[in-house]
């Protein structure tokens, strides 16, 4: 059966003019309103219209969304049926690109500008954190960002959750994990509610990403992933690509925000990314003179210079 087609189509005032995202269960138009200009729609598919849980996910996004009020976070602007189980959403639009497609022609990026961006998402996902929810899908590919201005926008709460919802509100099946196995924090990985610091394992992770090009463990499967995140430390951060190096102080804290162990991470999100953003702009001679042993060492040379 072929799919709708929407595009020239006009949805509660909203003209569908190009279609720029797509997924399982709904579709994401470029368009224009009257009186909010240029705007993304996002329009569950037609097959899961009279899917109750679909449409209550859909929903659930939506309603998030619109809790989430952060200069970071892709603003909401009307929710809505357009017709019989046409659910939207109409958001604001975001200029520039995905992340993922930036990071990945342009990366490793430079320090300055993967502290700007991961302070951003740190600041919209604290927001979320604020009132109650966790995004669950923290990844490069649900981020918009502005090379030209250095905007971050965070995208899609679709698989996000209050932190104070019970079972038998759960959308999702308890013992099935959701979110992004590259990105997902090992304890998520049980099917069990997460929270707020599982989403500070997946930023920990995109920093790691942005500085390296690479991911914290070399799986080559779902398989290898799923028992890498249980059972093996993520590489250190100076071992992730050859000649690529940073202080002992950047290590340590995308390292922390890594632990498997929740309790070992960051007390919370804007924690991480302040000292992030630390590490990264304390020069590297102030981190040598740290290093274990160098003190003694150039106090050793003094020594001996006086002596002669």
């Amino acid at each position: 059966m072929p799919r709708e087609s929407l595009v020239g189509q006009t949805i509660a005032g909203y003209s569908l003019q190009s279609e720029v995202g797509e997924g399982g269960t709904s579709a994401v138009f470029r368009a224009q309103h009257a009186d909010h200009g240029t705007v993304a729609v996002k329009v569950l598919r037609e097959k899961l219209r009279q899917d109750r849980t679909a449409v209550a996910r859909f929903l659930r996004e939506a309603r998030y969304g619109e809790r989430v009020q952060h200069p970071n976070v892709v603003r909401t602007i009307e929710i809505g049926e357009a017709g019989p189980g046409m659910h939207f959403l109409a958001i604001e639009w975001a200029a520039g690109e995905i992340l993922e497609k930036y990071a990945k022609r342009q990366g490793p990026l430079p320090v300055d500008e993967v502290a700007a961006i991961i302070t951003q998402i740190a600041e919209a996902v604290h927001a979320a954190h604020v009132v109650g929810i966790v995004h669950r899908d923290l990844k490069p590919d649900n981020v918009m960002y502005d090379p030209a201005t250095r905007q971050v926008k965070l995208l899609d709460f679709g698989i996000a959750t209050d932190t104070d919802i019970t079972p038998e509100q759960r959308l999702t099946r308890a013992g099935f994990f959701v979110g992004t196995l590259m990105y997902v924090a090992p304890e998520a990985l049980s099917g069990e509610l997460v929270g707020p610091l599982a989403d500070q394992y997946s930023l920990a992770t995109i920093a790691y990403f942005l500085l390296t090009s690479c991911l914290p463990f070399p799986a080559k499967t779902p398989r290898e992933m799923f028992s890498q995140l249980l059972s093996q430390p993520p590489i250190p951060l100076n071992a992730a690509k050859a000649g690529l190096r940073f202080t002992p102080a950047v290590e340590a804290v995308i390292m922390r925000g890594l632990s498997k162990e929740p309790a070992k991470r960051y007390p919370d999100v804007i924690a991480f990314a302040a000292d992030f953003r630390d590490a990264l702009q304390r020069p590297a001679a102030a981190a040598e003179e740290d290093k274990p042993g160098l003190g003694a060492k150039i106090a050793s040379l003094f020594g001996r210079s006086k002596k002669g």
